[in-house]
């Protein structure tokens, strides 16, 4: 083995993957050098290779602790201690300073050390021995402190002698459903929160809308409403609106901010004027009116708006309640606050002069950095402005707090239920803040499969397992917590990432050149576990594509529960997954917004828009695809026939095409995934109002209109509408409250 296929394996990247075909692609150094060259190390020569291989060897056992340490809550915890030989006769004083700021402190010696292992590098022998603590510790994120010798203060200790690291101390198990579900089996709603279409709107779905939803959804007898990632995107380019690649996972999009009702509130005599123009209303009512969320023009409505309530608020005095609450928040969200308004400021101000310079990775050398003096200065500079993103951000999490609240008032016994993007583009607030963890010269994806012969590149940054390890994974702990935050369920997206994660080299002809990176799955689980039980929250893994061996298993384990699309849940033979095969601790729902609707999947829409797209080799795939889609309605309608939902004659008429795809057969098809024995059933709402359209059509950017498609009806005539009546007394029925 070379020195570069050794490192490459210590480092995690998968030697070889297997396409769908089952075909072995063995990975290719020139792969293997660029993600190595990504993660950090010089690997242009095998004398490179060999050089970052030793040093990368060599640099645990120069350190005394390594950075982080889990352990689950037992009476005694080791802890390795790494020493050159020569110096493990002196005792070890230790610190442990617990989350709530207390202390524990002690002494050990070195003949009461057990030896662990020992190594030698350039001639100088390394002992590792084991520390023992006294426990148990509570849950929690902890610090240890170590130093080597008396600690005698007339003979300060080197900084060799002196090392800190993390301790986390986590469950094995997340919050359990039996723990928070009222019932044995619930279900709820979800929807895209820009698709609601309300009297008040701005031309996007905001908080209050997700509140009057949330309790138009307790009302039908749901318990709890989904949603889209509602990550913080890029305020001064609106036309970057994926929820899925954001700039931070930590921040919310202020583009779901109910202006109108924050101007009432703060009684902004400046702002209601501009509102009440002729010119501004014209403005809102075509957003208002419009088909597809018109995201730049939404921002031409609000941030103005927005600003003029900002400038009312800071003439409130320090000691005004509101000001004390904002400086509440920005003391709580800390530097990662700080941060990310920083950089919001930033991208504004350089995106605002130059449209190329939308990446950090684009701007002058000096701001690429965000512990710059340029930086420093440019925050004292534009001090206001950075303060209005954190306004924006404070305004943003009390109305969604709010929302939350109606929610679980009217009934809502699980309350909202969150996704958690799988990562952050690299142009973004998380890779400008933290450049060693979100990572430059690689994008994530997926390789080859039947859907996509070359594989998916999805254009975002994977965070360095190296770096996550280096950083006490604090950015993972960052993005689960406030995922979490006003949730009672999360969705992880593509949570297979735990596991291991197919990375691209940028400037690759295609996916096929990837390869997989492994995670340190263990403990990641173990904190989503932690974080589970301090939110009281539970957590679904969507394991849909290729799933590596035992993962499901290690998912099971850790209280993650699984997620099934009835589309994909087939026999040896094809025939649907009768309701009774449903795996129990499992998230089950008919449809995905990246697949098509209930009515539309029954149509075939999705691949006449493939079709349309020209994204088909051929014809004749389009017309193998169409017939697949016919016979597999007739196995569903079979399905639903057995289940005695539907007659007979109905079900011949349907498969004749001689009666519409109609409420009855939506309501039947709903009623037989709510008889599953899966814990949580979920309800898109496009698929319960009939809706044709997905939400996205993967595989197209601009030529499909993606993450812009509004609900028909207005958020007022939901609850009384016959086909969400139909579809939700049917799930009613098989899932009561």
């Amino acid at each position: 083995m070379t020195a570069l296929d050794r490192l490459a394996e210590l480092a995690g990247i998968e030697p070889f993957y297997y396409e769908i075909s089952g075909q072995r692609r063995d990975v290719s150094r020139e792969t293997k050098r660029a993600l190595l060259a990504a993660m950090g190390f010089q690997v242009e020569t095998e004398a490179d290779s060999a050089a970052a291989l030793a040093e990368f060897e060599r640099r645990p056992w120069h350190r005394l602790l390594s950075s982080v340490h889990f352990y689950g809550q037992v009476p005694d915890m080791v802890v390795p201690v790494t020493q050159p030989a020569a110096e493990t006769h002196q005792p070890i004083t230790w610190t442990l300073t617990l989350e709530d700021g207390v202390q524990r402190t002690g002494t050990a010696h070195p003949d009461a050390l057990y030896h662990l292992d020992q190594a030698e590098f350039d001639g100088v022998p390394f002992v590792r021995r084991a520390l023992t603590l006294p426990g148990p510790l509570p849950l929690g994120y902890h610090r240890i402190r170590i130093q080597i010798g008396s600690g005698d203060p007339g003979r300060p200790a080197t900084d060799a002698a002196i090392a800190e690291s993390s301790v986390i101390i986590a469950p094995d198990h997340g919050i359990t459903p039996e723990e928070i579900l009222p019932r044995d089996r619930v279900w709820g709603l979800s929807l895209q929160l820009y698709a609601l279409r309300s009297r008040t709107d701005w031309g996007v779905g905001d908080f209050t809308d997700l509140a009057r939803f949330s309790e138009t959804a307790a009302h039908l007898g749901a318990s709890l409403v989904g949603l889209n990632p509602l990550h913080a995107l890029f305020p001064a380019d609106p036309r970057h609106y994926s929820p899925y690649s954001p700039s931070s996972r930590i921040w919310l999009n202020p583009c779901y901010l109910d202006v109108a009702a924050l101007a009432e509130q703060a009684a902004c005599a400046t702002a209601n004027t501009v509102i009440a123009t002729t010119a501004f209303q014209d403005l809102l009512t075509a957003a208002q009116n419009a088909d597809l969320v018109d995201y730049a023009a939404v921002a031409g409505l609000k941030l103005p708006i927005l600003r003029l309530l900002f400038e009312d608020f800071r003439r409130l005095p320090d000691d005004a309640p509101p000001r004390r609450a904002f400086a509440d928040f920005c003391a709580q969200g800390g530097d990662s606050l700080a941060r990310h308004a920083l950089f919001e400021a930033l991208h504004g101000h350089f995106y605002g002069q130059n449209p190329a310079l939308w990446s950090w990775r684009s701007w002058p050398e000096p701001y690429r950095d965000s512990n710059s003096a340029a930086v420093r200065q440019f925050a004292q500079d534009h001090a206001e402005d950075v303060d209005f993103y954190r306004y924006l951000q404070w305004q943003a999490d009390r109305q969604l707090a709010e929302a939350a609240a109606r929610g679980r008032a009217a009934g809502l016994a699980v309350g909202l239920y969150r996704d958690l993007a799988v990562a952050t583009t690299g142009g973004g607030g998380a890779a400008w803040g933290q450049p060693d963890i979100v990572l430059d010269g690689v994008n994530i994806g997926a390789p080859p499969d039947a859907f996509s012969p070359l594989g998916q590149n999805w254009g975002l940054a994977p965070l360095s397992p190296l770096g996550l390890v280096r950083n006490a994974y604090q950015p993972f702990v960052d993005a689960i917590r406030a995922t979490m935050r006003h949730s009672g369920a999360i969705r992880i997206d593509h949570v297979m990432a735990l596991q291991h994660l197919f990375w691209i080299p940028a400037g690759a002809f295609s996916a096929v050149e990837g390869a997989y990176v492994r995670y340190p799955l263990h403990d990641l689980t173990r904190i989503i576990a932690l974080e589970s039980r301090r939110n009281r929250c539970l957590v679904i893994g969507e394991d849909l594509g290729t799933v590596p061996e035992g993962f499901r298993p290690a998912m099971e384990r850790a209280g993650i529960l699984c997620y099934r699309v009835l589309y994909f849940e087939r026999g040896s033979d094809g025939s649907f997954l009768p309701p009774a095969g449903f795996p129990r601790d499992s998230l089950v729902t008919v449809s995905t917004h990246d697949l098509p609707s209930l009515r539309g999947w029954f149509l075939g829409r999705d691949a006449d828009w493939r079709a349309r797209l020209n994204l088909y080799p051929d014809a004749e795939t389009y017309g193998r695809d169409i017939s697949q889609r016919r016979a597999d309605a007739e196995r569903l309608i079979a399905a639903l026939v057995q289940q005695g939902l539907v007659d007979p004659a109905a079900a011949e008429r349907w498969r004749a095409g001689a009666e519409p795809i109609d409420r009855a057969l939506l309501a039947a098809v709903h009623r037989y995934l709510a008889r599953s024995t899966g814990r949580i059933m979920m309800v898109q709402i496009e698929d319960a109002l009939g809706e044709i359209e997905q939400a996205n059509l993967p595989g197209t950017i601009d030529s499909h209109p993606n993450w812009r498609r509004r609900l028909h009806l207005d958020l007022d005539d939901l609850e009384a509408n016959q086909d969400l009546q139909a579809v939700t007394a049917a799930v009613r029925q098989e899932r009561p409250r």
